[in-house]
Order: C-alpha cells, then structure tokens, then sequence
C-alpha cells in the first residue's frame, strides 16, 4: 500500500452483504496522508508536537472522524538495511507490531515494552501485508507463494488460499479480518508477479499474471473463496468502516 493512491472505492452491504456495489471518488486518505510527511524519531530528544498534529492531513472530509487527535507521527524504526518497509499489523495480546520487508525477504517485530527491532520471520515469501484474526494467529499476504497464510501458535503455515477457479492467484496484497464472521477479506492486483525484486516473475509473459486483479473474500466457516469484486483497476490497501458495514479498497493503478 506504498505506491501513490489517487481513488478509492467503497462496496457497502445490504441485506445479502455487501451485494450492492458503490463506487466514489476520493483520496486514500491514510496513505496520502503519510505521503511527504517528516516522521519525528521517538524517545530521547524527541521533540514535542502541538495536538492535533499539523501532518495528519484528510483529503475528504468523511474521514476526519477516524483521526485520533491526541497522537503524532513518530518514527520507531529506521535502518539503512531495510529495503521497502510495509504491511504492519499490531497484535494487541502481545503489545508488539509486525512488519514486512518484501524485497529482503524478512519481517520485523517491534516489541511496545522496550523498542526492541528483531526478524521474527526469515525467509517470508516476500510477503507484504499482515493482519491479525480474532484468535491472535498471523495472517501474511504472500507475493513468492501467490497465497494467504496463517500462522499458527506453535509456529506452523497453513495456507488459506491460493487460487481460484483452477488458476493461481497473482500475489495477494493486503486483507482484513471480519470479527464476527473470521473471514478474510483481501486483494490481488499481481504486483508480486510483475518482477522478482517483490516476489517471482509470473511465468504466463504477460502483465496480467494469472487472474483479472480482484478482490475476495475466504470464508472461515467453509474454507471456500468467492470473488468479491474485479471491477476495480489494482485493488491494493484495504480496510472496514468501524462499524465493519464498508469495505474500503484503495486503487492504485496508474489511471486511478
């Protein structure tokens, strides 16, 4: 979700859930946000920023409500060794946050008790988004492997998808959990099959890898994957309204 997000798309629910389509216009707030913004380092030294902080920025008004108002941009982590930092997730039981460094092949866990950086994950099949389900098990959207992936307590992979409709997905991006249902909500725009600096050159020779980009929905209680939308360009960054009603889903292709 690094690259420049110029439109969004909303699907919001009826009665079938989230049947009916809805598409607007608008910024992708949180990243366009963070976009040219000078994080401040955190801890000794740091200097003190005036509430509400003058770098959290919303391009539509809509998303005002969803800023915290007593909180900065800080910089927890910095290294010259890490290449393309994305695809965090907090895991609240643990109090620590997962991260992925998709060209080096690693994923970094910041520790909330003492700062502490270490790879808790090495290699990661370049994956690049992470989330959480409502049992605390990690779920990492892998470009090498072109799949969803959950890990396990006791530290083992089980693979929640990885294709559809007989074909290989492209390169899972981002997902969400629902918390009432468990499913897994995610996208697959293919750009871990574009080259092999983010994951493997797809072997069909064409831009379009494996699968017209889309969006899908893995259903816990079922195992089934169903195709939620492929109307939408490179379906990239994506996330629920808070009261988990809408799905939002930031286009990031080049036109959008």
């Amino acid at each position: 979700m690094s690259r420049s997000h110029s439109a969004s798309q909303e699907l919001q629910s009826d009665d079938s859930g989230f049947g009916r389509r809805v598409f607007f216009t608008a910024a992708a707030a949180a990243v366009a946000a963070a976009r040219g913004l000078k994080a401040e380092d955190h801890g000794e030294g740091y200097t003190p920023v005036r509430y509400p902080d003058y770098r959290l920025v919303e391009h539509d008004e809509r998303f005002a409500k969803l800023k915290l108002g007593n909180t900065p941009v800080q910089r927890l982590y910095s290294s010259p060794n890490m290449m393309w930092a994305e695809g965090p997730a907090w895991n609240g039981s643990g109090r620590y946050l997962v991260w992925s460094d998709i060209p080096n092949n690693v994923q970094h866990r910041w520790l909330e008790e003492d700062g502490h950086v270490s790879v808790i994950r090495n290699p990661a099949n370049n994956s690049n988004g992470n989330t959480f389900d409502m049992h605390g098990r990690q779920i990492s959207f892998e470009h090498l492997t072109r799949s969803v992936a959950r890990y396990e307590h006791d530290g083992t992979r089980t693979v929640l998808a990885s294709s559809y409709n007989g074909k290989s997905l492209n390169a899972p991006n981002d997902g969400v959990v629902h918390p009432e249902t468990g499913d897994v909500w995610f996208s697959d725009p293919g750009y871990g099959g574009l080259m092999d600096y983010e994951g493997a050159l797809a072997d069909t020779g064409s831009v379009q890898p494996y699968q017209k980009e889309a969006v899908y929905r893995w259903e816990a209680s079922t195992g089934k994957l169903f195709q939620v939308t492929d109307e939408i360009n490179k379906p990239n960054g994506l996330c629920f309204s808070p009261d988990y009603s809408k799905l939002y889903v930031a286009d990031t292709g080049a036109s959008h």
